[in-house]
């Protein structure tokens, strides 16, 4: 009877370390997803000021190659943004749970 509490003990006590492991897992995989789409949505928004400067100095002949580095920056811009007020949003309710 004693080695049956035990071994539950130690498969509940594993279980517990395997959650907080893959916890920490899904950590690090959504803060690099996070860290990704930030370091992209700075990309297209440097490129679009890149096209943004060379209209301006008259070096680009297509207006379309502007407009569209410019929409695919904002686009971008605005994922990232929604992405966040959604993390806030869920953040805020995780605080105002009771315990």
């Amino acid at each position: 009877m004693e080695m049956m509490s035990i071994n539950r003990i130690m498969t509940e006590s594993s279980l517990g370390l395997f959650d907080q492991k893959q916890t920490n897992q899904e950590q690090s995989s959504f803060m690099a997803v996070m860290e990704n789409a930030l370091r992209e949505t700075n990309e297209l928004q440097l490129i679009s000021d890149q096209y943004a400067e060379k209209l301006a100095t008259g070096q680009v002949d297509n207006l379309h190659d502007v407009i569209i580095a410019g929409q695919k920056a904002d686009i971008a811009f605005q994922m990232v943004a929604a992405v966040r007020g959604k993390v806030m949003e869920a953040y805020r309710e995780i605080m105002r749970m009771q315990i």
